[in-house]
């Protein structure tokens, strides 16, 4: 089932950076909330639809969730919009370095603490060197584009 998870994930991850780059040029046209609008919108209307069909749990414990656990949509939608901000500006794969980095960051931190109820694995070296890695590679990919954007403008 691991190995559907990693699949199922890299799946994920390809619809993410499409969805990223069409998000971007499309916010040029109708705005950047209207995009991310338009987004929530539609994925509400499709859960509502899968929900229907094939929701097995209990919608109304949404009533019965912690508070701090209802940031997460919060949390969800300031990451869409922030996206659809960025791409315009410094390229999808940017973007989506940035939003890894971040991803790694917090998620080592969460994991050390155990924030959240989450399993506590300790900050080792491999992971403070997978951090320092994916900087790295955001810095030379940011530097490329800057590099691309003053080559396409001579």
């Amino acid at each position: 089932m691991g190995t559907f998870m990693i699949l199922f994930t890299l799946i994920g991850g390809i619809t993410l950076s499409a969805q990223s780059s069409i998000n971007g040029t499309f916010s040029k046209k109708a705005g950047t909330i209207e995009t991310t609008f338009l987004t929530f919108l539609t994925g509400t209307m499709f859960l509502t639809i899968f929900i229907l069909f094939f929701g097995s749990g209990n919608v109304l414990g949404i009533l019965e969730a912690p508070k701090w656990q209802l940031s997460a949509a919060f949390l969800g939608t300031m990451y869409l919009l922030l996206t659809v901000m960025a791409v315009p500006r410094i390229g999808v794969i940017a973007t989506n370095i940035s939003g890894i980095a971040g991803q790694l960051i917090i998620g080592v931190i969460i994991d050390h603490f155990g924030w959240f109820n989450s399993l506590v694995i300790e900050l080792d070296m491999k992971r403070v060197f997978a951090i320092l890695f994916m900087i790295i590679a955001l810095y030379f990919i940011y530097k490329g584009n800057l590099r691309s954007k003053e080559e396409s403008k001579i």
